[in-house]
């Protein structure tokens, strides 16, 4: 038993020292013009590899410094490169007839660079073109039949760019892996990698058979996933203006004969689409379906929807591509929208609601068309808020110096019955004009104004109040001022109503910011001019404002001096004792 054991161990000890000795006496770089020739042929690029090495017990050869070059038309530089590459072969045909089987290429740590040019065109789409000018000649017109039964590469990095940008993004962690891969098959494909900023990517799926004739026009058909994509960080929104968001995908992918569909869900969330905003606190998430041109770099967006919360608006357009980034052209429509569902959403429009209040009821329409590139979007259209409800906001306090005068008091809340107006908004801020407001405790309300990137309100405004307002108040100060000026009151109190407008228009200011508005009386000499004439016509006669006129001049009483105050409040001028 001694002797057989002892065979044994001598047997043992001769295959570990021929296993350790075997790389060492096969000469695998003789090989090296053979695979750098067949990766040639097989990609259409010229492949060069560095020293090669052979496990036995790991039955794979080893490459140091794979290189594979660009398509000349793009630059000089490598598509790829790795410092390692690990290629399985079958150890029986290696050994006796020195031909290299290949089962296994495994790639690590890659570094590609992907670019585009302004045409549309990638610098991969000649990968595997038999005709490519980068290959060498074999003497041989016809792409050599390569399979492999495993591919994957390993801790990746891609650079993405186009040729007339030196904008660059870096994606990471790359991995991938395809079985049964051949030019001439459909194989099963899953890819991951790390996005700029933090997110993640996968695709899962099938690809191929790989065209020949632009590797970009390769069969997919694919479900992609991507969390947390940064829009600042991979350049579709302009940082430098502060604008961001994060955007997750779930949606199937299916490309053929250059036509790429994509069907799923798409949620933006924590975005800021104006300078100046801060990020929604509710996510806006579009259902949609797309195809786009692979040779146009042209997509269109089929009817789609767009969800803030329960508020639902639909969404059509198309999209290209152009450099860097997408330019697009979207029609956004929605009627009858639950104001409370998007109150979370306008601060990414630079709009804060006055500090304290909240949106508690309402409808909001918009018929938006929204152009231009991603990084600096531009919104035309109109919008609309009906029967809104402004709770915790006081009117009358807001516009004390012109409260006094005409008596508005809103209470705590504010009903608004309508609010329209034509928008304008861009990166660098927003504009409203023909703002047509209707409250119930003033009157009506026109005008324009803009908001800047810095949340600043410029609006010049004209309140008519309503004439049931300015009796009230006509009669408030007419009794003031009647034990003063006997006629007084009959100027002032309860002829507001013959008007044939109604009752006042007061023109104002609002500056301030949308979460503190401050609204001033504006006092040029319009608006001086604008008032006499109002209070003319509330007294129904020239007549009654000259004796309003006397009473006040001769009034030295407390209440007199009160109504001038209030005059003077409105106007903007300085108040007597």
């Amino acid at each position: 038993m001694s002797s057989k054991l002892k065979w044994v161990g001598i047997a043992i000890l001769v295959i570990i020292l021929i296993l350790f000795v075997l790389p060492f006496l096969i000469p695998v770089n003789k090989f090296r013009p053979t695979i750098e020739q067949k990766a040639s042929e097989a990609l259409g690029r010229k492949v060069s590899v560095g020293n090669l090495s052979l496990s036995i017990l790991g039955g794979s050869l080893g490459m140091d410094d794979l290189s594979i070059s660009d398509d000349p038309k793009f630059e000089s530089g490598p598509f790829l490169t790795a410092k390692n590459v690990k290629v399985g072969v079958e150890l029986m045909p290696l050994i006796f007839s020195q031909q290299v089987n290949v089962t296994e290429i495994k790639i690590v740590n890659p570094q590609v660079t992907m670019l585009k040019d302004p045409k549309g065109n990638w610098n991969f789409s000649s990968i595997g073109g038999s005709s490519s000018k980068s290959a060498p000649s074999s003497g041989s017109s016809s792409t050599p039949a390569v399979s492999v039964k495993e591919l994957s590469l390993e801790d990746g990095q891609i650079t993405l760019g186009s040729t007339n940008s030196q904008k660059r993004s870096v994606y990471t962690k790359v991995n991938l892996k395809a079985t049964d891969v051949a030019m001439s098959n459909n194989f099963p494909v899953t890819l991951s990698m790390n996005l700029p900023g933090g997110g993640d990517l996968k695709i899962d799926g099938k690809v191929g058979p790989v065209d020949s004739s632009n590797a970009a026009f390769t069969p997919q058909n694919v479900k992609l996933n991507v969390d947390n994509l940064d829009l600042a960080k991979t350049g579709f929104l302009d940082p430098s203006q502060g604008l961001a968001g994060l955007v997750d995908i779930d949606a199937n992918l299916v490309s053929q004969g250059g036509k790429m569909t994509t069907k799923g869900q798409l949620k933006l969330s924590k975005a800021v689409l104006v300078a100046g905003g801060s990020p929604s606190g509710t996510p806006a998430v579009i259902d949609f379906n797309t195809t786009y041109d692979l040779a146009s770099g042209s997509g269109v967006l089929s009817p789609s929807t767009l969800k803030i919360g329960n508020a639902k608006t639909n969404l059509s357009g198309t999209y290209k591509s152009e450099g860097d980034e997408f330019a697009v052209d979207m029609k956004v429509n929605g009627q009858g929208l639950p104001a409370t569902d998007l109150e979370a959403f306008l601060p990414a429009l630079a709009i804060n609601l006055p500090s304290g209040s909240s949106l508690t009821a309402g409808t909001l329409s918009t018929d938006l068309h929204v152009t231009g590139p991603t990084n600096k979007l531009v919104t035309d259209g109109t919008i609309g808020l009906f029967n809104g409800k402004l709770s915790g906001f006081d009117l009358g306090q807001k516009m004390s110096s012109i409260g006094s005068l005409a008596g508005i008091k809103s209470g705590k809340d504010l009903d608004i019955e309508k609010f329209t107006s034509n928008v304008h908004m861009a990166p660098t801020g927003l504009k409203a004009d023909n703002i047509d407001l209707v409250v119930p405790a003033l009157g009506t309300v026109v005008g324009n104004g803009t908001l800047d990137s810095k949340n600043n309100m410029d609006f010049k405004l004209v309140a008519s109040v309503n004439s049931s307002v300015v009796s009230a108040a006509a009669g408030s100060a007419g009794g003031a001022l009647a034990g003063v000026g006997g006629v007084a009151g009959k100027a002032l109190g309860g002829g507001a109503t013959s008007c044939k407008n109604g009752g006042i228009k007061v023109p104002l200011q609002v500056h301030g910011t949308t979460s503190n508005p401050q609204f001033v009386p504006d006092v040029g000499g319009a608006a001086a001019s604008m008032l006499t004439s109002q209070l003319s016509c509330a007294g129904g006669a020239a007549g009654g404002v000259e004796s309003l006129t006397k009473g006040l001049a001769g009034g030295t009483g407390g209440q007199a001096g009160s109504a001038i105050n209030q005059l003077g409040g409105l106007l903007g001028g300085k108040k007597k004792p």
